[in-house]
């Protein structure tokens, strides 16, 4: 039995007439006779009672009439979700975040594609430091992640964004933080709270290291959140992502740095080997949403992967 034949069979009940189910089935009405006769063979049992005038169904017909209408819906359901999958409508995603870009863009990002994108099944994993994004989309558990660059694993796709000023992240209670802006040989006896290694435990070393000193790094910790609590409880300052500012905590504040001017790059990541249309759907979100914040450089290098410091 073929879904065919249930289209005929449904069309035939549904018309009440071969004549008028042949025609809505752009076919002759000898064929369909003879291919619901078949249909009757085939399962063995009497669907249609027949008179020279109408059509009826028998109680085995109206069972299977039901059944075939069932099958139908469903297999119209599994074409249209097969369409939309082929489209990036439907799917699982699985995303992750640098921790700066949980407290600013995950939101409107997400918020954006769920809108776009309703029927896809979006894991979110937050505060993931690069050395482990890279890690999950290397095993398949990550999809796509926003990061800081660089990335060294062949077979990764990083595409830059934009590069993002730094910010010293003070104690409220700190002399400094009544300044304005603040320069970063300034803080050159603070103790300082740093990130695990990654691209801004490199980049805080190396702005400390171009203004003359080696920075007191206290505590390191892989969450954005857990490094401004400490901050906040006075255990030391920090540089962040500007996008950091969006995490409102008592005891906090943000300053500018007036030299260097530090900043560091934000890039999506994902597998070259793995890009199909729902990755490529989220990517076509990210690039539109931060296209319309203006918070897309207009023309990114890739070569310029590292942090960025300028001491003039």
């Amino acid at each position: 039995m073929e879904l065919r034949h249930m289209k005929y069979f449904t069309a035939v009940v549904e018309e009440g007439s071969f004549t008028r189910a042949a025609t809505r089935l752009s076919m002759a009405q000898s064929p369909l006779s003879h291919q619901i006769r078949a249909l009757e063979r085939e399962i063995g049992v009497q669907l249609l009672e027949r008179t020279t005038r109408s059509i009826a169904l028998t109680e085995a017909g109206r069972v299977f009439y039901d059944r075939c209408v069932a099958m139908l819906d469903a297999a119209e359901d599994a074409a249209e979700s097969a369409r939309k999958a082929d489209r990036g409508e439907m799917g699982a995603l699985s995303l992750g975040f640098t921790g700066s870009a949980t407290y600013d863009l995950m939101p409107n990002l997400v918020r954006a594609y769920r809108e776009r994108n309703p029927l896809v099944e979006l894991t979110l994993r937050s505060e993931m430091l690069t050395p482990a994004q890279v890690d999950a989309l290397l095993d398949g558990t990550l999809s796509v992640g926003l990061l800081r660059p660089p990335v060294k694993s062949p077979g990764i796709v990083v595409e830059l964004l934009r590069h993002e000023a730094l910010l010293v992240a003070l104690p409220v209670q700190h002399p400094r933080a009544t300044a304005t802006t603040l320069d970063l040989r300034d803080l050159a006896e603070e103790a300082f709270i740093g990130y695990c290694p990654s691209t801004l435990h490199d980049t805080l070393i190396t702005a400390c290291e171009q203004v003359g000193f080696a920075p007191d790094i206290r505590q390191q910790v892989a969450e954005t959140s857990t490094l401004i609590a400490l901050v906040a409880a006075g255990l030391g300052v920090a540089l962040v992502p500007e996008s950091v500012r969006h995490l409102r905590m008592n005891g906090v504040t943000y300053r500018p740095l007036r030299t260097p001017r530090v900043s560091v790059p934000l890039a999506l990541a994902y597998r070259e080997d793995a890009i199909g249309p729902l990755i490529r759907r989220y990517l076509d979100t990210v690039r539109t949403v931060l296209r319309s914040k203006k918070l897309l450089d207009p023309s990114p290098h890739p070569e310029t992967f590292g942090q960025y410091i300028d001491t003039i």
